[in-house]
């Protein structure tokens, strides 16, 4: 069996659904088609309280599979519902003073980081990861080039893992993971296309056990 930890491994972005049951079900499905090394979890239309009830359902069903669980943007949910971690959507401020309350005890990164000066400042809050693209704006099949261009910037320069989010179409993930990312994101093209969520993540990790260029030491 091929070892993840030598190439770039697949980050789900959770999607909308209308219950937290939902959540949890197709979350199972997705999580069974292979290797995940972390979920985020997105309030998007949510109140606080439906959103907390989503992640409590979610959380456990993740972690079984071994992924991490990272809530977006609210660290108090987070802690109620013992996520692994932590996914920053604000600025680099925002996240230098989440590296700082809850690092090293759980996971804390983010992203919004357009410009190569901003993803260095925000670097300096040394987080666990830096994320290159939104959450949500998976909308066109093909990545956007800035964030890969991103990515392959940062991935030659700086040792802080990556995340770069991918487009509606899992196919690009092996173009992705040509960058240097650690790490390549998917939503839409998991969980709002005809194939299974199982199917889609188990092709994608195929792919990239064939295709995905290996890290050096």
């Amino acid at each position: 069996m091929p070892d993840v930890s030598e190439r770039c491994r697949l980050v789900l972005i959770a999607p909308v659904t209308d219950t937290a049951e939902a959540l949890a079900g197709q979350l199972e499905k997705a999580l069974a088609g292979g290797d995940v090394a972390s979920v985020v979890l997105v309030q998007r239309e949510l109140d606080d309280k439906s959103f907390q009830d989503h992640c409590a359902a979610a959380v456990p069903v993740i972690q079984k599979a071994g992924a991490a669980a990272l809530v977006a943007g609210d660290t108090r949910v987070a802690g109620r519902v013992k996520a692994d971690g932590i996914f920053v959507t604000g600025n680099a401020e925002d996240l230098r003073e989440a590296v700082e309350k809850h690092a090293p005890g759980m996971i804390v990164g983010g992203g919004n980081a357009k410009e190569r000066h901003v993803a260095l400042i925000m670097g300096e809050a040394e987080p666990d990861f830096i994320f290159f693209g939104k959450l949500d704006r998976d909308i066109k099949p093909e990545p956007h080039k800035k964030n890969t261009a991103l990515a392959e910037w940062w991935a030659s320069m700086v040792g802080i893992p990556c995340i770069l989010m991918g487009g509606s179409d899992a196919s690009h993930a092996v173009e992705l993971a040509q960058t240097g990312a650690e790490f390549v994101a998917f939503g839409k093209a998991v969980f709002e296309v005809e194939d299974s969520p199982e199917a889609v993540v188990s092709r994608i990790n195929a792919e990239l056990d064939e295709k995905a260029p290996r890290f050096e030491d």
